[in-house]
């Protein structure tokens, strides 16, 4: 499971062209599943978002977390960050998950996101068309790799 976790003054996305869902200050977060995703990463991310400390403390330090300051998540499912890029010009997304558990995955992701304290959290819709529009405060901008946490022994 791949998040790109935004420290954001505010977002939003517009979905069909209509319904608007928006944040102001916090975290928005394009979240793709792949195929071999488990609830367990599902868990394990939700909370390393909300406690991962990008936000400044009184000193200017990198020192606050999400939840710690009571903010907001907009989360927007996005499978192309599951594209491989390896071989010519056009992605393959053979890696992406498959609905149901992209789904079911996905809405995991949203609850245990919540259950960690982090309110309120936005979505987007999945499977939909969408626009997310935000301002990247900072920038700050991390990607989160369950993979990667996996191959290195299981430390996140």
């Amino acid at each position: 499971m791949k998040a790109v976790l935004q420290r954001v003054k505010h977002a939003s996305v517009t979905i069909e062209g209509d319904e608007e869902r928006s944040i102001g200050q916090g975290l928005c977060i394009l979240l793709g599943v792949a195929e071999q995703d488990t609830e367990q990463d599902a868990c394990q991310l939700a909370r390393k978002c909300a406690e991962l400390r990008i936000f400044e403390d009184e000193a200017g330090k990198l020192n606050k977390s999400a939840l710690e300051l009571g903010l907001a998540a907009l989360v927007v499912s996005n499978f192309t960050l599951q594209a491989d890029t390896k071989k010519g010009r056009r992605p393959s997304f053979i890696r992406a998950a498959k609905q149901p558990l992209s789904q079911q995955l996905y809405q995991l992701f949203v609850q245990e996101l919540a259950k960690a304290g982090i309110a309120p959290v936005k979505t987007g819709e999945f499977g939909a068309e969408m626009q997310v529009l935000l301002q990247n405060d900072g920038p700050v901008t991390l990607v989160l790799d369950t993979e990667e946490w996996k191959r290195a022994g299981g430390k996140e």
